[in-house]
């Protein structure tokens, strides 16, 4: 049974991930949410490990900075962390892209079955 607080949305945003002095690294992003996400990554991170997070979203615009996130879990290549502080423009930049998300399948069935 799944007990998240908020849905988790599949994407594949590239992203780096830093702690000062302790650990930095690149992966891709999965599983997001207004609360957090799941990262795969060839770089080991430990739980209770705060870093900064960088996402790159779309194309061409500007990554997203989360200041400050939490690892809250990790294992098999992949760590799930929580996020902490964001900036108020990265916060609704995040909600945005939710809202996207959240619409896309229904776009999907939508055109399919205009095509029909």
């Amino acid at each position: 049974m799944d007990h998240r607080k908020t849905p988790r949305f599949p994407v594949q945003f590239r992203s780096s991930f830093s702690s000062a002095n302790i650990v930095s690294g690149v992966g891709v992003l999965n599983d997001l949410s207004s609360g957090g996400c799941r990262i795969f990554s060839t770089t080991s991170v430990k739980p209770g490990t705060t870093l900064a997070l960088c996402i790159e979203m779309f194309g061409e615009e500007p990554p997203m900075q989360i200041k400050q996130v939490v690892v809250r879990w990790c294992r098999d290549g992949q760590f799930g962390v929580e996020f902490l502080s964001l900036a108020p423009e990265d916060w609704a930049r995040l909600q945005l892209t939710i809202k996207e998300l959240e619409r896309q399948p229904y776009e999907r069935e939508q055109q399919s079955e205009t095509a029909t």
